[in-house]
């Protein structure tokens, strides 16, 4: 049985969205070449040790920060906090929860003032911020625009060893569930969690953790998404894709997963809906639905349910992972259905093809 983590009776920050993550790269230049040159993110500042990206409609200093370092790593999963007192909030909050908690007035990377980090109770490095310096918005600027504009963050996805614990400790923070999956008995396998009016700002997945499962950017329509393929194809980089592009059913976006030079993952996504109303309804899933992951049935490749980037602590240090020992997305996903077909009962009305894919394993 889950054992949940005591409810603060600290007030939770007001979080407003997803801000910026901290990403380790172990070759600042070749990382560089990937999200400026290629994805088209602009350059804030650099120097010899740090590169500060931002999408075109983004008014703050930076929603990506790559950073030198020898092992490619996770150091912070930032949200904007509604207003400087929240920041006393995050502080009491974590406190009382037992995590260790680091606060600095000129902040932890450039353009960001008066911070909070904490490593969370599931392990991550979670960062608050009110203080950030603006920036120019481009999105006026359309003799800068690229046919495969990414627009704006949208969202993180945790990999951890226990949903249903993240969820609650989760919602303890003010975030609410738009979606999950879970199979007939109940079992959580995966939730997306908001803090803005859309699908979520982060969501919480099941497996070996803390780990970081990607970064999304969106763009304003699917074609700039088949942009950024026909980019990668005529530069011969599209080994850099992994997954896609398709349709997801978990929040009806469309969807490219990519990997950088280090091998952390970038989703591009765009088309997903608003669920900023009280009432907004919670979609839930059946585990053995393959239609969740792709809305067309197209098979997962092994690597998207196996692979994410490790996570570190507030000194630099690589987080241990803790393995999932109950029930797993993957055991229900990964084996004699070749990350394809997985519902239990209804094969009889597959299509004579499909049965025989579905035999095989769909290793063809």
């Amino acid at each position: 049985m889950t054992d949940f983590f005591p409810t603060p009776a600290a007030e939770a920050p007001d979080i407003i969205r997803c801000a910026y993550m901290e990403i380790v790269v172990t070759d600042l230049a070749k990382s560089r070449e990937f999200y400026v040159d290629v994805l088209g993110l602009t350059v804030t500042t650099e120097d010899d040790n740090a590169i500060y990206l931002r999408t075109s409609e983004e008014f703050i200093h930076h929603n990506l920060v790559l950073r030198q370092g020898e092992v490619a790593a996770v150091a912070a999963f930032s949200y904007r906090v509604r207003t400087p007192e929240d920041l006393d909030k995050a502080e009491a909050f974590y406190r009382e929860l037992g995590c260790r908690v680091e606060r600095r007035k000129d902040g932890f990377v450039k353009g960001i003032g008066d911070s909070v980090r904490v490593q969370d109770p599931l392990g991550f490095p979670y960062e608050f911020f009110y203080d950030v310096d603006h920036v120019e918005r481009l999105a006026w600027h359309y003799h800068l625009t690229c046919p495969g504009q990414l627009v704006r963050l949208d969202h993180f996805n945790q990999v951890t060893p226990d949903v249903p614990k993240a969820v609650k400790y989760m919602e303890d923070l003010g975030f609410r569930v738009t979606e999950d999956i879970q199979d007939e008995e109940g079992t959580q396998y995966a939730a997306w969690m908001r803090r803005k009016p859309t699908v979520h700002d982060t969501a919480m997945t099941g497996g070996d953790g803390p780990r970081m499962h990607h970064i999304a950017f969106a763009t304003h329509e699917k074609h700039n998404i088949l942009a950024i393929c026909d980019k990668l194809g005529a530069l011969r980089l599209s080994d850099h894709i992994e997954r896609g592009p398709g349709r997801h059913g978990v929040s009806n976006a469309f969807y490219l997963y990519l990997r950088d030079p280090d091998g952390h993952r970038v989703e591009i996504y765009t088309q997903d809906y608003w669920t900023g109303d009280p009432d907004n309804p919670r979609v839930t899933w059946d585990v053995h639905d393959n239609q969740r992951r792709d809305w067309w049935g197209t098979p997962v490749v092994p690597s998207w349910y196996t692979d994410a980037s490790r996570v570190l602590d507030l000194d630099g240090n690589l987080v241990p992972l803790v393995a999932r020992t109950d029930a797993s997305e993957l055991e229900e996903t990964i084996g004699a259905d070749g990350f394809s077909y997985t519902r239990k009962d209804d094969t009889e009305d597959m299509p004579e093809w499909k049965k025989g894919e579905f035999k095989l394993g769909h290793q063809l």
